[in-house]
């Protein structure tokens, strides 16, 4: 079994919020990441699939194709966007770095199977010092 990462990068704003709050109740369980005019972040975005290195053509899936597949899925969606407002897999969730950790598994689960192999791991670096890893 070989475990292959990519990594990609996006920027986008955010607001933690519950929408059952009030705005009060929810500064005091979000602190300054639940600022109505919203924050943002410069994300780092690692993508792990696993498995067996294909004898024809020496690896477990063509990299061209996985970093295609997580730019036109994953990228393309986020990048320099509001992460509550305009982000189709984000819609319905509180935007917090684990809730976008398991919608990016949700939208690449499927179409890293069809590319021949299996998702292992979602990593998401929101800064320096917090990042979320997600097993599914």
């Amino acid at each position: 079994m070989i475990y292959l990462t990519r990594r990609e990068r996006f920027n986008a704003a955010h607001r933690l919020y519950n929408p059952e709050w009030d705005d009060k109740k929810n500064e005091r369980i979000y602190g300054k990441c639940s600022n109505p005019n919203w924050h943002g972040h410069n994300y780092e975005l690692f993508v792990t699939i696993k498995g067996e290195v294909k004898e024809k053509t020496g690896y477990v899936v063509n990299l061209k194709s996985l970093s295609k597949l997580i730019k036109e899925s994953v990228i393309e969606e986020i990048d320099h966007k509001n992460i509550n407002l305009e982000v189709s897999f984000m819609k319905g969730r509180i935007a917090s770095t684990e809730n976008l950790a398991i919608a990016i598994w949700t939208v690449l689960f499927k179409p890293i199977q069809e590319l021949g192999a299996e998702l292992h791991r979602i990593k998401i670096i929101e800064t320096e010092n917090n990042f979320v890893e997600y097993y599914g």
